[in-house]
């Protein structure tokens, strides 16, 4: 039973043989605006008219509460990351300290929250084109999936697989790719705010929270501030996907820190001003009906001219999110691989760029089979799950490392670790209880799969065990 504790020495986690370790050409610029591009996205565009009709107005509160949660976290996530800067993230930390089962229990959630991602934004982007795409006569059946009476979501399937071409060519070319569309999309968001501020109605803030912190509908569909805080926990998280990174930073010290803390507040004060500027303009019970609340709220300012240029931005911008996600992601498979958790031979990187070309295309390929029949919401939630169950680990392994080698050099040291890493655990196991009883469902079945693939393969043919640990 020694596969339960075995761990990997932390100052082995960035020692690799050649042909399977990744080129480092990423500076902070890159960083910051990786997780720009991963925060900032469909859960703007989209979710905060979802989150609107389960809260009212005081979505702004939501906002606030899962922002202040992914703080903590990436407060944790800085100091791990710059004290372990290797590719795998949560995945890579859980196997330094919690062990290699509880290491494949993150990687096989970050797995699920990673592809789930890719697939939502490309649902979200596909709702932005849509008008787009009808105006050239494109038929309403390949423009939406089952559950919205079409056959397919065919924008959303040809998204993915765009998005997993670029990356394949590289990394730095798909990073300075990014930072372009990025500066597009804050500046689409600024335009928002700036158009729909004269129009600022305070009565529209009233009542302010008609369903209070949390509570059942009469259609037993959880409402309130906190299980709208859990659907816009969405939203915020991107700075993860900047961990994974760690290994192609070219001064991850630095580099990482100054990633991960400025793209979270950056972040931050764009989504309050939007979500108060678009509850300020439109009734929250009229735009939250919307699958493109921002361009609905230009609509009804009768600014259609602004309102197709915020919906051209998103329709340009959102991939950033799917490229951020999906890089993420094919590095989760890479490292699980290079760590014989997965098949060995998955963990190659292409000669010419460096890159996990074929990690890369099996992402692109599952995430845009998702996006072609599943609804926005399904996949966000169920992300979500992904998403919280890492950032637990990530804080529970600062709080013990700080415990077991207090010592150990860390390039940033997260402030107040006592109180960031406790309030980081507690914030996401409340928000993780109030995510939809049937996505906990499907959470808890992925990880009964992934606990059977492991026992089945991983636990014998990990290079821990293949050299006696």
């Amino acid at each position: 039973m020694s596969f339960l504790t075995r761990r990997k020495p932390i100052d082995q986690v960035t020692v690799h043989e050649a042909g399977h370790r990744l080129k480092p050409t990423l500076s902070w610029p890159h960083l910051v605006a990786l997780g720009v591009g991963g925060i900032v996205g469909t859960g703007i565009y989209t979710l905060v008219g979802v989150g609107a009709g389960l809260a009212g107005p005081a979505v702004i509160l939501s906002f606030v509460i899962a922002g202040a949660v992914c703080a903590c976290a990436a407060l944790a996530y800085a100091e791990m990351a710059t004290m372990m800067p290797a590719a795998g993230s949560a995945y890579t930390y859980s196997y330094a300290v919690l062990g290699e089962t509880l290491a494949w229990v993150i990687g096989w959630s970050l797995i699920l929250e990673y592809t789930v991602v890719c697939s939502a934004v490309a649902v979200g982007w596909s709702a932005h084109a849509q008008p787009f795409l009808l105006g050239l006569g494109a038929p309403p059946a390949l423009l939406a999936g089952p559950e919205a009476a079409g056959l397919v979501n065919l924008p959303a399937v040809l998204i993915a697989l765009v998005v997993a071409g670029l990356l394949i060519l590289g990394t730095r070319e798909s990073a300075t790719v990014n930072v372009v569309l990025v500066v597009v999309k804050v500046a689409a968001l600024l335009a928002f705010v700036l158009l729909a501020a004269p129009a600022f109605d305070p009565s529209h803030f009233s009542p302010f929270a008609p369903f209070g912190l949390a509570r059942e509908s009469a259609q037993g569909m959880k409402v309130g501030v906190i299980p709208a805080a859990s659907l816009i926990f969405f939203a915020f998280y991107g700075f993860d996907a900047i961990s994974t990174a760690a290994e192609e930073a070219r001064r991850p010290g630095r580099d990482l820190t100054i990633g991960i803390i400025g793209s979270m507040l950056a972040c931050t004060v764009i989504y309050m001003a939007v979500a108060a500027a678009a509850i300020g303009a439109a009734p929250v019970d009229v735009f939250a009906r919307s699958e493109a609340p921002l361009v609905f709220v230009l609509d009804s300012l009768r600014q259609p001219l602004a309102a197709r240029l915020v919906a051209g931005a998103a329709v340009v911008a959102l991939p950033t999110v799917i490229m951020v996600f999906m890089y993420g992601q094919s590095r989760i498979f890479f490292v699980m691989a290079r760590d014989g958790l997965l098949p060995r031979g998955l963990a190659k990187v292409s000669r010419r760029t460096g890159t996990p070309a074929l990690m890369t295309a099996i992402t692109g390929l599952i995430s845009a089979a998702i996006a072609g029949v599943l609804p926005l919401k399904q996949i966000a939630e169920l992300a979500n799950a992904g998403t919280l169950a890492a950032f637990v680990a990530v804080a529970v392994c600062m709080m013990i490392l700080r415990r077991r080698e207090p010592t150990r050099p860390r390039p940033f040291r997260a402030p107040l670790w006592w109180a960031v890493g406790p309030l980081a655990v507690a914030g996401c196991l409340y928000l993780f209880a109030n995510l939809p009883r049937l996505t906990q469902v499907w959470f808890l079945a992925w990880n009964l799969v992934g606990i059977v693939v492991y026992l089945a393969y991983g636990r014998r043919r990990s290079r821990l065990a293949a050299a006696g640990g």
